[in-house]
């Protein structure tokens, strides 16, 4: 009997996505085409508002792709399914926010999926690298990101050598959200998911439509697509139930009542 790599729990509104494939967490085709069907379906489903993604034990979150499969055949172009290497880091209209919750060593596709990620929190004892440069490949994904989340000659440093840094370094960066140890990743990670979960989901979708639309516009061009609501997520969210009752709640001194819609 096969065991799925991948294992979901949902805890109310939120998605708890555990990766989990013995010994290393590695990342092949197979198990990112269905960590891209958990993903999808997370962000079709109407009651879900937050995923917390992590990995199984305490030694790793994700070491990236498996080069055992690719060594038996897995091309590293290969079918990566929808949301491409992970699942998540190319999945079209993703609105709902994402904690990475970085449980030991992130490297490499591992580092790239939870760059993926709204907020990454990680344990005291994780670590990351980017070592593509050593296999004399290209780290596509953090190259992309990594210079506009942390400074430029940081993140270049980090992709030219492929150096290890601890958790610690990565918050001193802002790549981290937060340092915790290991007994309290988790709770922390589903008490903050659950926090978020509990606030009005068309705004956390505009939110995050907006600051993708937004990162290489210009300011005036980003605000001109905002107030022209040509934004889909700001556009319902402008003509939403849930714009009025934030308004009416706070004139009647209430909690408002969110129902996305």
């Amino acid at each position: 009997m096969t065991t799925s790599p991948i294992t979901t729990t949902r805890d109310g509104a939120v998605l708890l996505v555990t990766l989990n494939r013995p010994k290393a967490n590695a990342i092949d085709l197979a198990t990112s085409r269905i960590m891209g069907e958990v993903f999808r379906d997370f962000r079709d489903d109407p009651d879900l508002k937050v995923a917390v993604l992590t990995g199984a034990g305490d030694k790793f979150f994700c070491p990236g792709w498996d080069l055992k499969a690719a060594a038996d055949g897995d091309a590293v172009d290969g079918d990566y399914g929808v949301g491409g290497f992970g699942g998540l880091q190319e999945l079209r209209g993703m609105n709902k926010p994402v904690i990475a919750a970085v449980n030991g060593i992130a490297c490499g596709g591992g580092l790239e999926l939870a760059l993926s990620a709204d907020m990454i929190l990680a344990t005291e004892h994780a670590t990351f690298a980017l070592p593509e440069i050593r296999s004399g490949t290209v780290a596509d994904a953090a190259s992309v990101k990594l210079p506009k989340r942390i400074p430029y000659h940081i993140a270049m440093e980090l992709l030219l050598t492929g150096r290890w840094f601890d958790a610690e370094e990565a918050h001193r960066w802002g790549l981290v959200n937060e340092v915790l140890s290991a007994d309290k990743l988790m709770d922390r990670a589903l008490e903050l998911a659950h926090l978020i979960a509990s606030g009005p989901p068309l705004v956390y979708s505009a939110i995050k439509e907006i600051v993708r639309d937004a990162e290489d516009s210009k300011f005036q061009d980003a605000m001109n697509r905002i107030t022209g609501r040509q934004l889909q997520s700001v556009d319902v969210l402008y003509s939403s139930e849930d714009q009025l009752e934030g308004a009416r709640a706070f004139a009647e001194k209430r909690d408002p009542v969110w129902k996305g819609r």
